[in-house]
Formats: structure tokens, sequence, C-alpha cells
């Protein structure tokens, strides 16, 4: 007893020791899941950074230069943003590019919708159909252009040779100034819609199943239910569809004009994109090009702008 009395009384003289862990020096839980997030956001940032915002900003610096196909720089200041706005030919394929987006974006828009709403059903073969039609956007476009360009020719092409097969005359699709916009629209309408269904058909599975029982119950028609409950709760994935499709128009399309048409007839389908890469690598005047770009750029977010301001960013509320 008397030996187990001495411990507890030497355990109550020695000094309380902190526990090791207590000791330690390390980062809180805060600081550990910011440090996290950022080693996950940083392979997207560096690429941002390196294939973004570097060669913007190189863009933008190489626009005050006027640059020869030797390699030699002279530094011109406004001079290449003067000639821009002096050439006729730019301004055209501005214009063409405005009726392209004005047509393209309302009709893609519409369409992905449609299917989007058409998938959505629980019909025979709904996922062959997904697949077929979610197929022409993992198509390179210079094979889809290559593969039009087959099919929309004047003499052995198949739309034509349907149109002779019912009596019709065949049309030049591709050499019409008039048609050759249209055509080029209609292709990447069918190539794109595939994807923006997706999109939208992940919008309306977010879509509680609940409303639309409720709907029912009250005995509204699918007009209503749509206007009333589908469209509504479509804001934020219809304003990704509006400002992605809008900044696709914009910037993409060159390999699909360069193959279908080569901006042609007539210049027809110069967009002010391929009139660019016109400018930049046919005829080597990489400081033009780079005005050119660096002004279409600030007309796309311009108009990114007005987008986001027309549709509250696609916000559930109404802005009040």
């Amino acid at each position: 007893m008397s030996s187990v009395a001495a411990q507890e009384s030497r355990r109550a003289a020695a000094p309380a020791q902190a526990p090791a862990s207590a000791s330690k020096p390390g980062l809180s839980r805060k600081h550990r899941e910011w440090l996290a997030a950022g080693l996950f956001l940083a392979p997207d940032v560096l690429g941002l950074l390196i294939f973004v915002a570097i060669p913007m900003v190189l863009s933008i610096v190489l626009s005050f230069f006027q640059v020869s196909g030797f390699g030699s720089y002279e530094w011109i200041g406004l001079g290449n943003y003067r000639r821009m706005m002096n050439d006729p030919l730019f301004w055209d394929s501005m214009k063409i590019t405005g009726e392209y987006v004005l047509i393209l974006v309302p009709v893609l828009f519409c369409v992905s919708l449609g299917l989007g709403l058409l998938v959505k059903q629980k019909l025979p073969g709904v996922g062959v159909f997904r697949t077929a039609l979610f197929l022409p956007y993992v198509i390179s476009l210079v094979v889809v252009g290559v593969l039009w360009k087959f099919l929309l020719d004047d003499q052995a092409g198949a739309v034509n040779r349907a149109m002779r097969a019912a009596g019709l005359d065949g049309e030049s699709w591709l050499g019409s100034p008039s048609l050759a916009l249209g055509c080029v629209i209609a292709v990447m309408v069918w190539v794109m819609m595939g994807y923006y269904m997706i999109i939208f058909l992940a919008g309306l599975q977010e879509i509680p199943k609940e409303f639309y029982e409720a709907a029912k119950l009250d005995g509204a028609g699918p007009w209503t239910t749509f206007r009333t409950i589908t469209w509504p709760l479509l804001r934020p994935t219809s304003f990704f569809v509006l400002l992605m499709s809008t900044v696709s128009a914009i910037t993409g399309g060159l390999d699909l004009i360069f193959v279908l048409t080569n901006g042609g007839p007539a210049n027809g389908t110069s967009l002010a994109i391929f009139y660019i890469y016109q400018q930049a690598f046919g005829f080597g005047e990489y400081g033009y090009a780079s005005a050119m770009g660096s002004f279409l750029v600030l007309i796309m977010v311009l108009i990114s702008a007005v987008i986001f301001k027309l549709t509250r960013g696609g916000r559930f509320d109404d802005g009040e």
C-alpha cells in the first residue's frame, strides 16, 4: 500500500505535459481546405494563363507593330487600327458575321431545346437517338466540311440527286452567294445541336418531378406547363447555352468555312474570323490580323455583357 501511495504522489508532483500533437506546428483546417482548392485549380489556372491570357496580351502588343514576312517588327502605333477602320473587306466580313450570329444562335437554341424536350421522354430506343444526335459534335469540323461538301456538290451531290429524283431542279448550294451562308449555318446547327441538347437535357432533369405532378393535378396542359414551370426553371441553362453559342458563333467555324467554301463565293461566307486568318497566314500581316482580332474580342466582350445584362445572368429571381 505504501508503494502505491508513493507512486501516486510522484505522479501528482510531476508537471503536466501537453500532448505531443498539440505542440507540433501545422495548418488549420481552413488553410488545408484552401491549399487543396488551390492545388485542384492550379492546372486550369496555368492552362488559361499560358494558352489564353498571355497570347491575348501578346496579340494586343503585336497589333501596334508592322510585322514583315522576315520577322522584323516596326512600331506603327495605331496604324493597324486606322487601316482596319478603312478596310471595306473587313467591315463586309463583320456584316456577314453579324448575319451569321443572328441566324445561327436563335435557330441552334430552339432546335437544341426542342431535341432536349424530345429525348427527355421515355421513348423506345431513346438512348440510341441521343447518341446519334450527339455524334456529329465529336467529329472533326474538317471531316464534317469534306462530308457536306460532297453531299452538296452541284453534280454528284446526294442532295441534288435526291431533288432531281423527286422532279425538282438541283441548286448550286455552295456556289450561290444567296445560299452558301445558309448552308454553312445549317451544317453548323447539325454539328452543334447534339451538344446543346445534352446541356438542355441536364437542365430539364434537374427540375423536380413534383412540379409537373402538381401541374397535372391542376389540369395544366403541355404549353402551360412549359411556360410556367419548364421555361422559368431553365433560365440558368438557357443563359449558358445562349452565351456559349454566341461566343462560339463569333470565334468558331474557321475549319468548316475553310473546307466547305473557303470564304466564297464572292466572299459571301468570309466571316471575320476567316478574314483575320487570311490576313495572318495568307498574307503574313500578323500585326494587322492582331488588331482585327483584338477588335473582335472587344465586340465579343460587349455582346457578352449585354447578354448578362438582359438575362440577369440566368438568375431565377426577377432582379428585384
